[in-house]
């Protein structure tokens, strides 16, 4: 099991603003279909679409990517 969590994030936005696949993907630029996948985990967003996706989320890449903060005291 994967700990990249793109797909729960952009379903959770995508959901919480109310918008379609279609619209979403105009936001980065790509197909409803490429949303449609990212969301099944069928495939992961292009690298280069990271830095945009975590400024839409509100997230930082590394919480996409799954990485989990240590506490540091």
């Amino acid at each position: 099991m994967s700990n990249i969590r793109i797909a729960e994030y952009i379903l959770n936005y995508r959901k919480k603003h109310r918008i379609n696949q279609s619209e979403f993907g105009d936001l980065l630029g790509v197909s409803a279909f490429a949303v449609s996948k990212w969301e099944r985990e069928i495939c992961y967003p292009d690298i280069f679409l990271l830095p945009a996706l975590s400024d839409i989320l509100g997230v930082s890449t590394d919480e996409l990517l799954g990485k989990i903060k240590k506490d540091t005291k």
